[in-house]
This record gives C-alpha cells, structure tokens and sequence, in this order.
C-alpha cells in the first residue's frame, strides 16, 4: 500500500519540503530510496511533488508553530512507518531582515516561532519514532548564527539560539543512539533570494520619513549586497546534495558546512578576534567600517 514502509525501507521527514532546499531535500533523499514525510504551505506543491517522486514523498500542510498541528502530522507519519523513523531533517525557517529599531517586536518574535519552538517542537513530536531506530536528526542552520550580520539580527539569533538546543540535545540523546548533526549553509540559489528580496523591499517600504532618514541608505547597501550574495551562491540541488551526505554520513558529524562560503566564514570565526569580526561583518554587507 502506497505510504507505508517495505521492510529494510529507512524513512525521512523533511520540513519545509515543499520548495526550495527542503523539496530538493526529500526529493534527493526518495533517490536514494527514503520513504519521504513532509510539510508544506499549499495544496499545489503537495500534489506537485507527489507527482515529481512518483508518490514516494507524501506531504502535509502543518504549521509547525502549532504544537498540536505537529503532534498530528508526527502521529500520522509514524503511523505508516510501524512508529519508528530513520531521520528528520529540521528545513523549515523563515527570514525576517531590517533594523532591529524598526522591526515590529512580533515579527521578531514569529522569527523564534518558527525557527526555534516550531522546529522544537518537530523534533520532540518524533523523537519516540527515533528512538526506536535510533535514527538521527539534522538541523539546518546559517553561517550568520556564527558571524551575525548587520539587519539580518533576527535570523542570525534564532539559528544561534536552535545551535545552542543542538548541543544540549546531543548531549541527552546520545544514550538513545540519536546523531544530533548541524547542517550550517551558506548562500543558495534556492528559490530563497526571490523571498528575501520580497522582504527587503517590504522592509524598506514600510519604514517611515525618520527612519529612513536614520537606515535608508546603509539598508539599501544591505539588501542589495544579500541579494548578490544569494543570487551567486549554491545551487539547490548542490547544497540538497550535502546535506544529504550529512545525513548518512558515518560517524555523525557534530556540524557540517553546506558551501564552500561557509567553510570560510566558520574558519574565520575561529580566526579573527571580537574586533577584527566587527570590522567583518561591515564589509560582507558593502558597508564600510
């Protein structure tokens, strides 16, 4: 029956699947065999990449930001895998770029509902199905989590925030045989640079005459300078790829980069003092110290 495990058949759920690196995540991952849950905002991508895998990835529409919306579709997902599952992979994240004096206190807070307690609470839903196979979970973080940028505060600080869970949760799974493994990527083509530059641009617009008078160049330089950024960087399926091989590979890695930019930055990091980064991160955006 069409959704439920062959034996020896190992299982994903990957959130977020519906577009960008998370579709190229599930649909990589049906290749190799994975019977593939995941989630989705509208009914045209769920039957659109049903028809693209030939039916080996099943999605859903799940807020992940509603606790009981997760527990549903984990519910339901493990009830076609014999209550078990082999991986999850935590895709799903959203992008709230602008000042931090003109950011609406609740658009930086539904930044941390998504990126922090709905990705929480995904992974507490189906950490009993990992248990049972003792399976693995992989994180997808940003290389700003480790060098945050200017205007781009609250992405940076939520995938720092969800770096810090990571830790602890490798620490309290790892008696269970759960692989905690951080994913970090860099900039992608992956469908994202079309939605940041929406952001911008809505950004930009709703600001007022003071504000910017105060941001209005300096952000202009920012977003033009990410959108480059994105625009120029990994190609989906690349970046898919990669993660992937985190996935599986063995031993699990604690953290991988995604991209060769993130190599780079997580090098300097390590390199670079408090003030040398300072400097950093004012020049990645065209802004001059």
């Amino acid at each position: 029956m069409a959704g439920v495990t062959h034996q020896n058949q190992r299982t994903a759920a990957v959130t977020g699947a519906g577009s960008g690196l998370g579709r190229d995540i599930a649909l990589g991952l049906a290749v190799k065999n994975y019977l593939v849950f995941g989630t989705a905002v509208s009914p045209e991508e769920i039957a659109e990449l049903k028809q693209a895998s030939s039916g080996a990835v099943t999605l859903s529409h799940c807020d992940i930001t509603d606790e009981s919306s997760v527990k549903t579709w984990a519910r339901e997902v493990t009830a076609q895998t014999d209550g078990g599952l082999d991986l999850v992979i935590n895709n799903a994240g959203i992008l709230t770029p602008g000042p931090l004096e003109v950011l609406p206190l609740n658009a930086i807070r539904h930044e941390f509902d998504v990126n922090v307690f709905g990705a929480l609470a995904v992974l507490n839903a189906f950490l009993p199905a990992l248990r049972k196979r003792r399976g693995r979970i992989v994180q997808i973080s940003t290389w700003t989590a480790s060098l945050p940028l200017p205007f781009n505060g609250p992405s940076g600080a939520s995938k720092a925030a969800f770096e810090t869970f990571a830790a602890v949760y490798r620490a309290e799974l790892k008696p269970f045989g759960i692989d905690f493994v951080v994913a970090v990527a860099g900039n992608m083509r992956t469908g994202g640079p079309a939605k940041t530059a929406a952001a911008l641009k809505q950004v930009a617009e709703g600001m007022t005459s003071e504000q910017r008078e105060l941001y209005g160049k300096a952000f202009e330089t920012f977003a033009n300078t990410m959108n480059k950024m994105q625009n120029s960087g990994l190609d989906s399926a690349s970046a898919a790829k990669r993660v992937i091989e985190l996935a599986e590979q063995v031993p699990a890695p604690s953290i991988g980069a995604v991209g060769s930019d993130t190599e780079d930055v997580l090098r300097l990091v390590r390199e670079k003092s408090d003030a040398e980064q300072d400097v950093l991160r004012l020049r990645m955006v065209g802004l001059d110290p």
